[in-house]
């Protein structure tokens, strides 16, 4: 049972999630921008796509977009639970698995994902993400360190 209680992390993560895109849904028009530095503002776009509007204009994106982050959520869910990992690795597929429940909220509630979060430099501008794909990409880059570190340790340990 303990060993699950990395779980709890997954309402914190949807629901620090809905909050912050409510506030943007009920504060901003659509594409209003509220600049915070000379490299960050608030913004309000609408994601149709997959990462950074992939495939966002393409017809069978709403389906795909929607179909494959519910297949990954039920993989992820059943990983989660048939298999007993160490506590970093079972944090880093939680935090996907918050990311991912996050956005496919949105994408089933309103067609897109809300997204208002914008970095740049002068006219380069980084695509806007939200706290749902900040929790998928921790959990993803956590995943990438945790296992190359595994390696970097079972390396040292065959004396290479």
């Amino acid at each position: 049972m303990r060993r699950y209680l990395v779980l709890l992390i997954v309402p914190f993560i949807f629901l620090l999630d809905r909050w912050t895109k409510l506030l943007i849904l009920q504060h901003l028009n659509f594409q209003e921008n509220i600049p915070i530095t000379s490299f960050f503002s608030i913004v309000y776009v609408r994601n149709y796509g997959g990462a950074f509007g992939l495939l966002s204009q393409h017809p069978i994106a709403k389906y795909f977009f929607t179909f494959l982050p519910l297949l990954i959520i039920a993989i992820l869910i059943y990983i989660i639970l048939a298999y007993k990992f160490p506590f970093l690795k079972m944090f880093s597929l939680t935090s996907i698995l918050s990311g991912a429940i996050g956005n496919i909220y949105d994408r089933i509630s309103y067609g897109y994902v809300v997204d208002f979060l914008d970095f740049y430099y002068k006219n380069y501008h980084w695509p806007a993400f939200n706290v749902a794909d900040i929790s998928i990409s921790f959990g993803i880059c956590l995943w990438l360190f945790v296992e190359l570190m595994s390696y970097l340790r079972s390396r040292g340990t065959n004396g290479r």
